[in-house]
């Protein structure tokens, strides 16, 4: 006969540690990513002839020129930022197969 009453199959795994700062840094990722979109579409709508954004920060052309480049530096940063910490964060403990052998042969 069967007793499964004090079996508990979590028990048998490892306990991994907590992933938080992952976490975190993902938020933090995604706050870059945000805010590199806002600037660059701030810098955007004043070389597009749009009332100003930020008051004296892209007053002339080319500091609008400078707000694009800076918001498209964060939403690179934010983006590969991102990446890299969901990378980490799926784990290297699973098996891995090439790509190759994922194929479905004919």
């Amino acid at each position: 006969m069967k007793q499964s009453d004090g079996f508990n199959a979590r028990r048998l795994r490892p306990r991994e540690p907590g992933n938080w700062r992952m976490r975190f840094a993902l938020a933090l990722a995604a706050l870059f990513a945000a805010a590199g979109v806002l600037l660059a579409m701030a810098g955007a709508a004043t070389l597009l002839g749009r009332p100003q954004a930020l008051d004296s920060l892209n007053g002339s052309p080319a500091g609008s020129a400078v707000l694009i480049v800076i918001g498209l530096l964060l939403l690179w940063l934010g983006i590969s930022l991102w990446r890299t910490c969901r990378r980490r964060l799926r784990g290297s403990g699973d098996l891995s197969m090439s790509r190759h052998l994922m194929k479905k042969r004919k």
